[in-house]
């Protein structure tokens, strides 16, 4: 065995004892992904390093909190505490030692595969696991489905999902791979998302968020609220995605979304050819459809319409925009519903520029290239002539990065890429994946009706 695995042993030594912490106080979720983080030390994965790293670290001060809690409960009861203070605190030191000895060069050495993707993938795994512990210490009711089924083991999941998003990210940094791999796995949440919705209405309401049933329309996020007078948590939750990704909760995140993105890719009768451009009609019908949306909510709110009606209604809108999915979008082999139709998407594309992040093509494409490739990938119309002139998509670009696999420079991220201030673009699109890819982790684990 070499020194550099050597160097392991006290790390791994470490994460067995918090397992044993978690088991013996009843916390099976924190034994399980305790040993999933020992496990990832038999790996070459350079992002495993620094997310055990950051695991002995939460661990060393776990120990601490224990060590203080106990001997206080103690000394209260007038009971012997120093044996247990200094063992608790020896358990506390060596696990923080163990992660020293796993932050040295030779550590570092040996945990070398994909050393370049690691940023990237630590920070969506250290996200995921930040904000599905605090979804899961703040709400009212079990968030998590594991958490419902064997109580107490939703760690195992946060642990799961957060090392679904560190793979993913890494993988979704190549531009080429990316443009493959975002229809797959936003096929996948919207596959998930729905699965609860059948499991719930086949008789498992723990599969529903609340137990209770909500219609599945994104029209509602605007309409729901209007029509209820209240329950603004869909709203809040979009607008904070908006901030964070801007429109991009249209290409990654909607569940509907989804639909409409295979639709396109749909073999039709007609020949095969690339995305067509924005159709002409698709800002008016777009925005009447959000004041028809928000005019009928609020119309069967001041009449007093049954909520049955307004359940109707919505799923009526619901289907009419699934037929232009089968039909338009399929024929056309572009996102038609959520360009044409959507009013949600229309939200997104407008309030979607609170957020900082941008697609931007150089002078060097803009004036002299052209070579369309990026028009031809496009399936929400947002790179017309007109656009790649003026070197930047259009208003209904939902900084999907399609455009930037397609591109046949041999640094496509320069030539068509994401900008975020001052920062580089390779840095820019580093750092709108790792939030992206988390957020969606996230809602693949509590985006539930």
């Amino acid at each position: 065995m070499t020194m550099a695995a050597l160097l392991s042993l006290p790390a791994a030594l470490a994460l067995l004892l918090l397992a044993a912490h978690g088991l013996r106080f009843g916390d099976m979720g924190l034994l399980c992904a305790c040993l999933g983080c020992a496990a990832l030390l038999f790996t070459r994965w350079a992002f495993a390093r620094t997310v055990c790293l950051v695991a002995l670290a939460a661990g060393s001060l776990l120990w601490v909190d224990t060590a203080l809690t106990l001997t206080a409960v103690r000394r209260a009861m007038g009971e012997p505490w120093l044996r247990l203070g200094l063992i608790l605190g020896g358990t506390a030191a060596f696990t923080l030692a163990s992660g020293l000895l796993l932050a040295t060069r030779r550590a570092r050495e040996r945990f070398s595969r994909n050393a370049d993707a690691a940023p990237v993938q630590v920070a969506a795994f250290v996200t995921v696991v930040a904000l599905l512990e605090l979804a899961r210490a703040m709400a009212p009711l079990p968030v998590l489905l594991v958490d419902r089924f064997p109580p107490g083991y939703g760690r195992l999941e946060i642990f799961a999902l957060a090392l679904y998003a560190a793979l993913l990210a890494g993988a979704m940094l190549d531009p080429t791979r990316a443009a493959r791999l975002r229809p797959r796995y936003w096929g996948l949440f919207s596959a998930v998302f729905f699965l609860q919705l059948i499991l719930g209405l086949s008789g498992l309401p723990d599969f529903l968020m609340t137990g209770s049933l909500h219609l599945p329309v994104p029209a509602l996020i605007v309409g729901g609220p209007l029509y209820r007078g209240g329950g603004y948590f869909m709203p809040v939750l979009y607008l904070s995605t908006l901030l964070l990704v801007g429109p991009a909760w249209c290409s990654h995140l909607c569940y509907i979304g989804a639909w409409d993105d295979a639709a396109s890719r749909l073999p039709s009768r007609l020949p095969s050819r690339p995305p067509g451009p924005l159709p002409r009609y698709a800002w008016p019908t777009r925005s009447l459809a959000l004041v028809l949306v928000v005019l009928a909510a609020l119309t069967f709110r001041l009449l007093g319409v049954p909520g049955t009606v307004a359940v109707l209604s919505a799923a009526a809108f619901g289907l009419i925009g699934v037929g232009i999915m089968l039909t338009l979008s399929r024929r056309r082999g572009m996102m038609v519903h959520c360009t044409a139709y959507c009013p949600i998407g229309l939200v997104g594309n407008l309030l979607g520029k609170l957020s900082p992040f941008r697609l931007r093509m150089d002078a060097g494409c803009a004036r002299f290239s052209r070579c369309g490739a990026c028009a031809r990938a496009c399936r929400y119309g947002a790179l017309s002539e007109r656009d790649v002139a003026r070197g930047r998509p259009g208003l209904t670009c939902t900084l999907c990065g399609d455009c930037v696999g397609v591109c046949p420079m041999k640094n496509p991220s320069t030539h068509m890429g994401y900008r975020l201030f001052a920062l580089s673009p390779e840095t820019s699109r580093r750092v709108f994946l790792a939030i992206v890819i988390s957020l969606h982790a996230v809602f693949l684990g509590v985006a539930r009706i």
